[in-house]
This record gives structure tokens, sequence and C-alpha cells, in this order.
């Protein structure tokens, strides 16, 4: 009398595996009704992104609530919402304020994720008191 048990094991794994690949291709769920908005922020001395030297940077979250690293992710969120994520408006707003003209460059960066919509973003004041000037809350930190 001889007993075959290969072949009962072989169909039980090929049935059990059969279920565990259905069970494991669930579609992703999204985890908020929100498009998603989180930054990094950087502040750093130098002509461009890629060759300043990052002094200073924070996070900002800012949907659903603000959030962050930032000082003030409040206030940086408002400006940012106000100007629609339109980073060029924050940085480049126009003063009364009277600056020296010496170059010393300083770089502000944004990269990361706004209203949904992957940013980067960059841009050069020619000294520090043209940054103080014109960045706004969103790089004030």
């Amino acid at each position: 009398m001889r007993f075959i048990t290969g072949g009962i094991t072989l169909g039980i794994a090929i049935s059990l595996g059969g279920l565990a690949t259905t069970a494991g291709a669930q579609p992703a769920q999204p985890q908020s009704l929100y498009a998603p908005s989180a930054l990094v922020l950087t502040v750093g001395k130098g002509a461009d992104a890629a060759t300043a030297t990052v002094q200073r940077a924070v996070t900002l979250n800012c949907t659903p609530t603000p959030s962050g690293t930032h000082p003030d992710p409040a206030g940086a969120c408002s400006e940012l919402r106000a100007a629609q994520g339109n980073f060029a408006i924050v940085t480049e707003a126009p003063s009364n304020r009277v600056c020296t003209r010496e170059w010393n460059p300083i770089t502000v960066t944004a990269d990361g994720v706004w209203d949904g919509r992957r940013v980067s973003y960059e841009h050069t004041f020619g000294n520090p008191c043209a940054m103080t000037d014109g960045k706004g809350r969103t790089f004030s930190f």
C-alpha cells in the first residue's frame, strides 16, 4: 500500500497561494480629502541653489492645517494661499526700502508639493537688505 501525500500538499499550497495574491491586490485609498501641501524651505549664502551654503531650513505643511518647523506656519500658509502658490509674488514684492547695491547674494528655495503639484522654486536676492525687504512671511525664519 502506497500513500501519495506530495500531490495533496502541492495542491493545497497552490490553492492558498492564489488566495494570498488576491488579498494583497487592494487599491490604494486616499488618506485625506485635501490635496497635500508640504514644503522644505531654505535660505543660503550664494548666487544660486546649486552653489549656495544653506544657513537655515524649515518644513511647512499647509493642508489640512498649518504646521511644520516654520516659526509662523499659519502666516506663511496664508501668504502662499493669497498668492495662489506663486512664490515669485511672495519674494518679488515691490518696496520703497532703500538698500545698498553690494553683491552679497542670498538664495531662497522651496521644494515639495503645493496643492498636490510638485514645486521647485529658487530666487536670489542681491544682498541681505534686499532679502529682508522682499521675502514676506514665507522665508522669514
